[in-house]
């Protein structure tokens, strides 16, 4: 017991609206449930945790956590609650505890329970039909202050499992619990192998309808990682928790889940690094980033690059820092800084001109070709017109250079390439071809669950307002007005419209 009051727990406490009394009885009932019908909380005890900092002994703090991701409708880990013994109870963000949001970096030993918590509360969010939108995101500085020393530094490869006795590892509450066994090389390439045939599926149909089975599977890799392996065969374990962790970070950003996926993308550099990967865990950070962007945070976005570039190491490939300075190009574009980006997208190109026919790029920099690189030109400088119109045509070049080269079933990318150059139309004043290029967009979004490209439709629609008399534009914009979903909140992360 601090002595203090647990303002976390107290928070979130407010939010779900209950008396002391009634979490008391809640606390009792779901412990029966989980096979504990001896715990007796009442209003006292759970005053105590609030107003005193008393962390109770398990299996409360997973009850709780349990309790309020049901509530609240979004994860709310035992860390989120206050509740873990580290000696930083209850400090909330903005209250003398900034620069190490949410405990980071975690201790070696937390970052397979930190794993398989989150994952565990976040299938019960699907199971449930609940939404799991409704936490504010980490500021990108925030992350960056908290990791940069941390990712700056290569770890020893830790080869034993996280103590039992950890606060952290405890079996997940309101969930089934995968019943996890030391794994050998066969059932490590099946994983990896599992990792490939997912990522075809984002790209082709978007996250929406594959990531529960990313976020099942990372949570089988983190019981997995629980035991004691081999060196090598921990190694690559870490890596594929790494490649699931931004999977499931990357299709959550696709349907606006904002806050999960920054936690999945964290949860992504933690599992990297621990597999001894710094370039892989720059890389997931730079998802962080590009989701900042796309939120209309590109400043946050250039803080997360810069750890990002500096913490990978001096092992990054040229493929890898290509498709970096791609990301920082983009916000300095929604920043309106065009002298800079057109620097950085030159040095993008520089870089990737160096690496054509060398030798396969590492398996998760594959989906990173030719096309990839014109399409983020594409968006960088259809970004930056609207600032300074003379970029359009720029916009139009690369969008065409990369819808050339789109054969390989990417499907949401190919959505991103068609928006890009009907946008940039419209700002060159040549509504007649943005018409085509919206037309086809439209019509292959109905077949693919990315929110994200619900988000750019909008930014779209608001560039054909001065054409909107023009009888093809008009009927255009009724068609988009029918078929268009519903803006989402500001809490869930909203792109501006």
């Amino acid at each position: 017991m601090t002595g203090q009051p647990n303002t976390r727990l107290a928070d979130l406490f407010g939010l779900a609206g209950w008396s002391k009394g009634e979490l008391a009885r809640l606390v009792n009932r779901q412990a029966a449930a989980m096979g504990h019908p001896q715990l007796a909380t009442d209003t006292s005890r759970v005053r105590r945790w609030i107003d005193m900092g008393e962390i109770p002994r398990d299996p409360v703090p997973r009850v709780l956590a349990a309790l309020f991701t049901e509530r609240l409708g979004r994860v709310v880990t035992i860390e989120d609650l206050g509740l873990v013994r580290h000696g930083r109870t209850g400090k909330r963000q903005g209250a003398g505890d900034v620069e190490h949001p949410d405990g980071m970096p975690w201790a070696p030993e937390q970052t397979a329970a930190v794993l398989t918590e989150f994952t565990g509360m976040d299938l019960m969010l699907n199971r449930r039909g609940l939404v799991g939108a409704g936490a504010a995101l980490t500021a990108g500085s925030a992350l960056s202050a908290a990791m940069h020393d941390w990712l700056h530094t290569d770890p020893t490869l830790k080869a034993d499992a996280p103590r039992p006795n950890s606060p952290l590892y405890a079996d997940p509450a309101g969930f089934d619990r995968y019943d996890a066994a030391p794994v050998g090389a066969q059932e490590v390439e099946e994983l990896e192998h599992s990792v490939d045939v997912f990522r075809a599926w984002d790209a082709a149909r978007g996250g929406g309808l594959q990531r529960k089975a990313v976020v099942g599977q990372l949570n089988e890799v983190g019981g997995m990682l629980a035991y004691h392996h081999p060196p090598h065969l921990q190694r690559r374990l870490w890596g594929v928790a790494a490649n699931l962790a931004v999977l499931a970070g990357w299709m959550s950003h696709d349907v606006g889940l904002e806050p999960t996926a920054q936690k999945y993308f964290v949860i992504a550099a933690h599992a990297a690094r621990e597999g001894g990967d710094r370039p892989r865990a720059g890389e997931a950070l730079s998802r962080a980033a590009r989701q900042m962007v796309h939120l209309g945070r590109p400043d946050e976005a250039m803080d997360l690059m810069k750890l990002a570039q500096s913490g990978s190491g001096d092992r990054l490939q040229p493929r890898t820092k290509a498709m970096f300075h791609t990301i920082e190009a983009w916000a300095q574009a929604s920043m309106g800084k065009g002298q800079a980006m057109r620097r950085t997208l030159g040095q993008a190109e520089d870089l990737f001109v160096s690496v054509r026919g060398e030798a396969e790029p590492l398996d998760w920099m594959q989906t990173f070709k030719d096309e990839d690189l014109y399409g983020m030109q594409a968006l960088a400088y259809r970004t930056l017109a609207e600032f300074d119109p003379a970029a359009a045509p720029h916009a139009r070049h690369f969008a065409e250079k990369a819808l050339a080269l789109r054969i390989d079933g990417r499907e949401r990318s190919k959505i991103f390439d068609h928006l890009s150059m009907a946008s940039a139309c419209f700002i060159a004043d040549d509504p007649e071809q943005a018409v085509g290029y919206a037309r086809l967009a439209l019509m292959a979004m109905g077949s693919n669950s990315s929110q994200r490209t619900w988000d750019r439709l909008r930014q779209m629609y608001r560039l054909t307002a001065q054409y909107a008399t023009y009888p093809k534009i008009h009927e255009l914009r009724e068609e988009i007005r029918q078929v268009m979903p519903k803006p989402r909140t500001k809490g869930a992360g909203s792109a501006p419209a």
